[in-house]
């Protein structure tokens, strides 16, 4: 919209650069182009303001396919208009002198123009593909054919428009018909998904039966060196005490040497001794002999009162000293009638 100020009667326009502003007083042309600035009587001007940027038009219109399958399609088409002399001449793109503002609505007119192109073109490509074939490939064709179209419809130069480019958003069934088309789909997808997690599953199970079994294979392994160290230990404790024992046997035979050795000596010895205590008896005993029989001549030519005298005095020599003496009258008695028979006899 044209930028539009007043001053003491006169108005003054300043343009936008993706405008294209034309300046009419009665039959003459004054002003002619885009980003204009001038001034101007309301009362005489007739002002247009044709747009010569590219502009989006996004569209929605509905068909029917080969076997009576409803869909939507969603579109997009970008125009410009290349001739603004002639689009101000076909359209009304006239605007308020006092205010800038269209009278008319020239984009909807063009909306229009093009929606209707483009939505006859679609027409004639999908009412001859059926619905499977529409979702599948008619994007791309029904691109193709809205492109083609539009680009040999005589309206458009005839009124100054250029279509740059065509856009096919989706081709969309009816939302029951969408559905049921997305149950297989979705079928399918479960099922993959339901494969995936069985196999994911079966990976995993085979994975655990492998570790399973690697611990199973390691307690093996572990269980046959624990039992080679049990029969290790085994044999270096047999082979320690058969050492011990030998070593037992060296000693017990080494003291048992030593004991006979020291026996040996002992008996030596105790011989020795026995010989010579034999001997020490021996001399006694015939010294004692020797002395008695020298004892025996020496009283062989004594008489016998003096060996009496001799006998009395050793034996005397022998009885115990009595430092009193006690008579009993029985004893006396006893003594006296001893006396007394021995007299009568």
């Amino acid at each position: 919209m044209a930028d539009i100020t007043r001053r003491l009667g006169w108005r003054h326009l300043r343009g936008a650069p993706t405008a294209h502003i034309r300046h009419h007083r009665g039959e003459e042309l004054l002003h002619d182009g885009p980003g204009l600035s001038f001034w101007y009587r309301a009362l005489s001007a007739a002002l247009s303001e044709v747009p010569v940027d590219d502009r989006e038009l996004a569209m929605t219109f509905h068909a029917r396919t080969s076997d009576f399958q409803d869909i939507a399609v969603q579109a997009t088409v970008t125009y410009r208009v290349s001739d603004p002399a002639l689009a101000s001449a076909r359209l009304d793109f006239s605007i308020d002198p006092d205010t800038g503002i269209w009278r008319g609505a020239p984009l909807e007119q063009l909306g229009t123009l093009l929606t209707e192109s483009a939505q006859q073109h679609a027409l004639d490509v999908l009412a001859r593909t059926t619905l499977a074939s529409a979702l599948v490939d008619g994007v791309a064709s029904v691109r193709e054919r809205v492109a083609a179209g539009l680009a040999a419809e005589p309206r458009l130069p005839a009124t100054g428009i250029e279509v740059v480019a065509v856009r096919v958003v989706a081709l969309r069934p009816e939302p029951e018909v969408e559905r049921a088309l997305r149950t297989p789909a979705r079928e399918q997808i479960q099922q993959e998904a339901d494969r995936a997690t069985y196999e994911r599953r079966a990976v995993a199970v085979e994975r655990e039966r492998a570790i399973a079994e690697n611990e199973l294979a390691s307690q093996i392994e572990l269980a046959r060196r624990e039992e080679q160290l049990v029969e290790q230990r085994g044999t270096n404790t047999r082979r320690e005490a058969e050492e011990h024992a030998a070593a037992d046997a060296v000693r017990a035979e080494a003291e048992a040497a030593r004991t006979v050795k020291l026996a040996g000596a002992e008996a030596e010895r105790s011989v020795r001794l026995a010989r010579a205590e034999a001997q020490a008896a021996r001399e006694v005993g015939e010294a004692r002999a020797q002395a008695q029989a020298a004892w025996l001549r020496v009283h062989a030519d004594v008489d016998v009162s003096t060996l009496h005298a001799l006998t009395g005095s050793r034996l005397a020599e022998n009885l115990p000293s009595i430092d009193s003496l006690t008579i009993s009258p029985d004893v006396l008695t006893g003594l006296l009638a001893k006396l007394g028979v021995r007299d009568g006899a």
